[in-house]
């Protein structure tokens, strides 16, 4: 079930009833948009997908430099090894797919094609988490925690269209493998014009006392939200956006978690092995004893449904984040 499945006018992995911020202006395609700029003064990016261009947002650079551009069909493992292929001409590969393809068909030719070589590809991989209502042949819930064992590889998980083009660029500068989640389509804009994403690097973007959100993903637009509400209630909620799950940086993470008295997690992905499971670590490793609340998907695979229902009942809602929180207190 792929592109011609879901050619309906749009799919519902991220329409404009179903996207991340209510009410907030947004960007179309940005990643789409931010690699076609890039690839007017970089002669070296080439553009890669499986047979899903259109819905991976990569067309604007196909429609720019179709010269540049390459189409391998569905076979994930070929586009990862066409892309490795690529990279070792000199080329810097933008491979673009969904993010349950590229992990669990493309695993061991992402580990061992790409990272073990530290080939210069960047893979782009759409419907992370519950962005999608297809079930789990393709939600890609368990991402974060296969590409997070790779050595070498880096892994980043962007909140909104800002962050999506500043990590593109981003990311076109960074010498290595890269693996990044894409929020595609009409993609909401958290984040002012300006903003500056660096690989590694956690970002403290609200103040508070009471209680520390620690977040990555879309779900740091809801963290946001949450913290405005939580406030109404007198509930002072700090917030700490991570959007490189790897190299993760612990020592923001250190220093935010000392400055509150408790430590609530949010993100797009089961909570096993992703953000949660990297933040309890880090305290452990820092000798630091503090409850961690975990808010994201269960262990187990989701139904298939509309977006906006199964992220409701399944917690990933700033509705829920506030529930959870104000629980706490």
């Amino acid at each position: 079930m792929r592109g011609a499945v879901m050619d309906a006018g749009r799919t519902l992995a991220m329409g404009q009833d179903e996207a991340v911020g209510g009410g907030r202006p947004s960007v179309e395609a940005p990643f789409g948009k931010a690699l076609a700029r890039l690839g007017q003064s970089r002669p070296d990016i080439v553009g890669l997908t499986a047979d899903l261009g259109k819905y991976t947002d990569i067309l604007p650079f196909r429609d720019a430099f179709p010269e540049r551009f390459f189409n391998v069909g569905m076979a994930e493992q070929n586009l990862v090894a066409v892309a490795a292929g690529l990279a070792r001409t000199g080329k810097v590969p933008f491979a673009t797919t969904y993010g349950v393809f590229a992990t669990r068909r493309a695993y061991d030719f992402v580990a061992i094609a790409l990272a073990h070589s530290n080939l210069n590809v960047k893979i782009v991989a759409g419907l992370p988490g519950l962005t999608t209502g297809y079930g789990g042949t393709h939600q890609a819930i368990e991402d974060l925690a296969l590409m997070r064992m790779i050595p070498g590889l880096t892994v980043i998980d962007p909140c909104d269209a800002t962050e999506i083009e500043a990590a593109t660029e981003a990311i076109a500068e960074h010498r290595g493998p890269v693996y990044m989640r894409l929020l595609r389509a009409s993609v909401p804009v958290v984040f002012e014009p300006g903003y500056i994403f660096e690989i590694g690097k956690a970002r403290h973007l609200r103040e508070g006392s009471d209680v520390g959100i620690i977040s990555t993903g879309f779900m740091t637009e809801r963290a946001l939200d949450a913290a405005d509400a939580l406030r109404k209630q007198g509930i002072s909620a700090s917030v700490l956006h991570v959007p490189t799950i790897k190299p993760f940086d612990a020592e923001a993470v250190t220093e935010f978690s000392a400055s509150v008295d408790r430590i609530v997690t949010t993100e797009n992905h089961v909570v096993v092995g992703g953000l949660a499971s990297l933040v309890v670590e880090t305290l452990f490793d820092a000798g630091i004893a503090k409850k961690v609340t975990r808010i994201g998907l269960p262990d187990r695979y989701i139904e298939c449904g509309a977006v906006p229902t199964l992220q409701a009942r399944y917690g990933l809602t700033t509705e829920a984040i506030v529930a959870k929180i104000a629980a706490l207190n």
